[in-house]
């Protein structure tokens, strides 16, 4: 039998929750075939098939609270599934034909007659590979006469609530969303969290980007954003105030001396923190193709867990939610966070005239117990500084 088990799982982590089995005993497996999701405070782990068998035995089932590396199933490699036949029909040509399971369980849900289907597997066994193919040729050809249309289905409408009746219902929270909750109440309670605010001209930063953006894709295959700006500003600033790039332990202030920022992304399953590392070192198509593959992964829950974990300070941008003005809150156990907002056309006064700029307001919220209010004050200047004249990031002043 083998042995199939909860994955290593981070010190930070204490244990996770099976979600759904993607197999039952009995049925066929191929080798990395998904067999269940784990749901960790973090992010949603997959179990793959380590090889071809039969699921022999369930231990843990769905919803189960597990450890790391915990026993959850036994997979049988020398068994096969049994084969089922209609009651009252002869066995169809198809169980006699040598077929893989997975081509076995793909024929049987598309309904595909197999002696039809030419193998190309050892010995003439017809793999997964070769009932798609079946299937794919089978519906570029057009039927001979199309079928009438079907008749729209009515619309379903709810069953409306009876007069005086409150419906309630209740849904346990996800294992990431607790992790979340407990976060944000850290970090209201263990710090002395302070918010400044300043605002930012895009004119200059959108004008660059629109001057060179498809030039940038052309030579470095990513799109050009306003993310790597800020992250590159970030870095200037951090380097000039390095309290913001530190954090209490105890009666000591720990100093990182690398730069690794946390972009916070929107997933189904809430907000996830995934890391850029060493930023400082890094150029914009870098940030740019990390940050997009960041997001790509986070929507499809490939994430993993030692991308989510560390980071010395935090870039949230609601602006793309649509908020105005926010006061982001800390990452524990980081000083800085930066919250960037949406940009909108507003009346400014240059050289005593009133003229119409992109404005974007930005926010930082600190650890006023590590960070005075004029540094923090000073470091979202020079943030604004940076971006207001993304020269002066190229040449350093």
């Amino acid at each position: 039998m083998i042995e199939v088990k909860v994955p290593v799982l981070a010190e930070s982590i204490a244990e996770a929750t099976l979600l759904e089995w993607k197999k039952q005993p009995g049925e066929a497996i191929e080798k990395d075939e998904l067999l269940i999701e784990i749901e960790t405070d973090k992010v949603v782990l997959e179990v793959l098939a380590p090889q071809n068998g039969v699921m022999s035995e369930i231990i843990q089932g769905d919803g189960a609270t597990v450890a790391s590396a915990e026993l959850i199933a036994r997979i049988d490699p020398g068994a096969t599934p049994p084969a089922v036949a209609e009651p009252g029909v002869e066995q169809t040509s198809s169980a006699a034909i040598d077929l893989s399971p997975g081509a076995r369980k793909l024929a049987t849900e598309h309904d595909v007659d197999a002696s039809a289907v030419t193998g190309s597997g050892r010995g003439g066994r017809i793999t997964k590979e070769d009932v798609q193919s079946h299937i794919d040729a089978a519906t570029k050809t057009p039927p001979a006469s199309p079928a009438p249309p079907a008749p729209p289905a009515p619309l379903a409408t709810p069953t409306p609530a009876k007069p005086g009746e409150r419906p309630e219902r209740r849904e346990p929270m996800s294992r990431l969303r607790q992790r979340v909750a407990e976060r944000l109440v850290q970090a209201q309670t263990d710090a002395a969290i302070l918010t400044t605010f300043n605002e930012l001209n895009m004119g200059p930063m959108m004008a660059l980007r629109s001057r060179y953006k498809e030039q940038f894709e052309k030579v470095h295959g990513a799109r050009l954003g306003f993310m790597s700006f800020f992250a590159k500003a970030a870095i200037v600033a951090l380097k000039r105030f390095p309290a913001v790039n530190a954090y209490i332990e105890g009666t000591e202030i720990v100093y990182h001396d690398y730069y690794d920022i946390g972009i916070a992304v929107g997933s189904p399953r809430g907000l996830v923190v995934p890391i850029l590392r060493d930023v400082d070192q890094m150029s914009f198509a870098g940030i740019e193709t990390g940050i997009a593959d960041f997001g790509a992964r986070a929507q499809s829950g490939g994430l993993r867990l030692d991308e989510l974990t560390g980071g010395t300070f935090t870039i949230s941008n609601g602006g793309v939610f649509g908020s105005m003005l926010s006061t982001p809150i800390l990452n524990p156990p980081q000083s800085g966070i930066l919250g960037m907002h949406k940009t909108t056309d507003r009346p400014v006064v240059e050289n005593g005239e009133i003229v119409i700029r992109p404005i974007m307001y930005l926010a930082l919220s600190y650890d006023h117990r590590i960070v005075d209010g004029r540094e923090a004050v000073q470091f979202l200047v020079t943030i604004k500084e940076a971006l207001e004249d993304p020269g002066r990031m190229l040449l350093e002043v």
